[in-house]
């Protein structure tokens, strides 16, 4: 076993995850993938390009590792970088869309505990970094009237969910509110 598999932040992601198929070498020899400080906050195993492998989450980047016996495989994306990130659930396991400069990274077979927990941190992460850049236009409170305000103020929530500055949670919430005025 490789000396960092048993650092403390990446055993306390390996713990958190709910599906390691596919990905325990990967977990073994994560260490050699990391640059020096950084820390791993998440994990999922899921498929990406070359196959099956690990997806990272650390204090800087997200990552792909694919530790093969052959051919050693990592990708990553810087998270600031990273302009959306989707979470597609299936049955068992979904798909994990991350955007970045452009360019859409799909990531499949992740298992649904571990995807949603992985998404959600990349969602928190963004909209806090956001956040810090510059102060996020709070949704309109005015009251709404007519039909089509109510279409307009759901429009533009929309966008403000599109651009990352409100969570899905909170586009659902405020668009239950909307259409209970209709």
């Amino acid at each position: 076993m490789a000396e960092g598999a048993h650092r403390p932040d990446i055993q306390a992601a390996a713990d958190r995850m709910a599906s390691k198929f596919g990905s325990r070498r990967e977990i073994r020899h994560l260490v050699d993938y990391l640059l020096e400080g950084e820390a791993v906050e998440q994990m999922a195993g899921g498929t990406f390009g070359p196959g099956i492998g690990l997806v990272v989450l650390t204090d800087r980047r997200l990552l792909f590792v694919k530790d093969g016996l052959v051919a050693k495989v990592a990708e990553d994306f810087m998270v600031g970088m990273i302009s959306t990130v989707q979470w597609d659930p299936g049955s068992s396991h979904g798909t994990l869309t991350v955007t970045s400069s452009g360019d859409k990274a799909k990531i499949e077979d992740i298992h649904n505990d571990d995807g949603a927990r992985l998404a959600d941190a990349i969602q928190h992460r963004l909209a806090g970094a956001r956040s810090a850049a510059s102060p996020a236009p709070a949704p309109a409170e005015a009251p709404v009237s007519g039909e089509d305000d109510v279409f307009e103020a759901l429009r533009k929530l929309g966008e403000l969910r599109d651009q990352g500055v409100i969570t899905d949670a909170e586009f659902a919430a405020k668009k239950a509110e909307l259409l209970a005025r209709i």
